[in-house]
């Protein structure tokens, strides 16, 4: 059932398109997730915290409190995940050094010069896309022996590499289980290894459901799901095809459903680069998405829509691309937008709850466009995309605090609440420590190589494991 008036975007194509295969349950056959690992983006609950990480570090430099650095082939904005002994992470490979170019003349006074540098969504950090390479071609998964850092093993996902506007090819970031792990390019070709290295099954996504259409290139992690691993593709600026939700068996890559997601959304409107949040209402998981103008939820065995929200695009703006993924957390959906409105939903609703379970919304200053809100239950914190914090009640959008300038200036990564500390990293390498609870306290302001940082980092018992434009760093007391 779809609960969005009929559109020449859903008409054309419908709601659900299953594709009915054989499933064979492998949940039973996996290891539980133990919540000292970090087995994938946003770590092991989804929502950017973590319980068991303790004893973490509040400052560090170079020559403190740096356990080991390992240099990475090329930059990336795909974050590290970590289990056991064993540490996965996306990377180009090395980028070849390009002919120097000839010298120019300056340009006459009154006229631009070349376009690069620092500002929005396309701005590109300290290196503006004229001056930064995409890295290499290959597209590699990269694992590495978390005692030392040294790489055990690399395997070469895809090919093709090229500059997403602020990011590359390889922003999505891996998924483990403690056996397996599980890795998407950002041309959509999944991969499936064992801990050895050995290839498992393969997947060209666009090759059998048609090239993706976002306007800055694939950004959506996989999420692993009940022995599913579900895919995520939100698009249709640069396509008329459908957005969708495919979920696979993780054993195999067999498709399990898939499932259109139907949106009236315009022109740049129905693209997200978001990551589905895992909720559960009634003993029963669903899977919140956020994009093309609005959040659904969807039953995590057959992907059918249960819910929907409109509101995050209220004047239909033909720019509402979506960045920042969903937050759920006891009881309570967080989904961000193009900064504003942000909208807090109570979970348990069905149908239209546009505005049946809206528990507030957010208009003001600071909301973010590109990092992921955190929640530690009683309050939500927001990172604004200047590296400022605001704390507001979770359940009312009072106010508590902010917005606070953290210092560390324009931020891409995705704050991270561990060890009663929220851990915000900027585009510099640097990172603010910020004391979790109703008062803001800056705990300390960290500093590293000054690179370009794209990557939220990961964390795992005593130890931050951070990446920079050219090293992966793990950060321990």
């Amino acid at each position: 059932m779809s609960f969005l008036p009929a559109s020449p975007r859903s008409s054309l194509r419908g709601f659900s398109e299953f594709c009915a295969v054989g499933f064979l349950a492998v949940c039973a056959a996996l290891p539980p997730a133990r919540s000292a690992n970090w087995p994938a983006w946003r770590g092991p609950n989804g929502d950017g915290t973590t319980t068991t990480a303790r004893n973490l570090p509040e400052t560090w430099g170079p020559g403190k409190n740096i356990k080991w650095k390992q240099e990475m082939p090329a930059w990336s904005g795909s974050s590290p995940v970590v289990w056991g002994d064993r540490i996965f992470i996306n990377s180009p490979s090395k980028e070849e050094a390009q002919p120097a170019a000839e010298p120019t003349a300056p340009a006459p006074k009154g006229r631009r010069g070349p376009p690069g540098g620092r500002g929005g969504f396309v701005g590109g950090g300290p290196r503006g896309p004229a001056t930064r390479g995409p890295g290499g071609q290959e597209l590699l998964l990269l694992c590495l022996d978390r005692a030392t850092g040294r790489e055990l093993w690399r395997k070469e996902v895809d090919r093709g590499n090229q500059i997403r506007m602020k990011h590359n090819s390889s922003s999505p970031s891996p998924v483990t289980d403690g056996r397996h792990v599980w890795v998407i390019s950002g041309n959509g070709v999944i991969r499936c290894y064992d801990f050895a290295g050995n290839e498992k099954w393969t997947l060209d996504v666009p090759g059998k459901f048609g090239k993706f259409g976002h306007n800055h290139g694939y950004g959506s992690s996989p999420v692993l799901l009940d022995g599913k691993l579900i895919i995520e593709v939100l698009h249709g600026m640069k396509t008329d095809d459908p957005s969708y939700l495919l979920a696979l068996n993780a054993a195999d890559g067999k498709v399990l459903w898939r499932v259109e997601r139907p949106t009236d959304a315009l022109y740049e409107s129905p693209d997200a680069y978001t990551t589905p949040a895992v909720l559960e209402v009634g003993g029963k998981k669903q899977l919140v998405v956020s994009g093309g103008d609005y959040v659904t939820g969807h039953d995590a065995e057959t992907g059918a829509e249960i819910w929907r929200s409109a509101g995050l695009n209220p004047q239909k703006k033909r720019d509402y691309r979506i960045v920042p993924s969903p937050t759920v957390r006891d009881g309570m959906i967080f989904a961000p937008t193009r900064k504003v409105p942000l909208l807090a939903l109570k979970a348990g609703g069905k149908g239209d709850i546009s505005t049946s379970h809206l528990a507030w919304k957010w208009t003001g200053d600071n909301a973010p466009d590109v990092p992921t809100p955190v929640s530690d239950g009683p309050r939500f914190y927001m990172v604004g995309d200047e590296g400022q914090i605001t704390c507001l009640d979770a359940k009312t959008g009072a106010v508590i605090y902010g917005p606070e300038n953290t210092g560390i200036g324009r931020t891409w990564g995705s704050p991270i609440l561990a060890d009663g500390k929220i851990y915000i990293t900027g585009e510099t390498a640097e990172t603010a420590v910020v004391q979790a609870g109703p008062a803001y306290k800056l705990l300390a302001k960290n500093s590293l190589d000054g690179t370009y940082t794209l990557s939220t980092p990961a964390f795992a018992d005593g130890e931050i494991f951070l990446r920079t434009a050219t090293t992966l760093y793990c950060i321990s007391k």
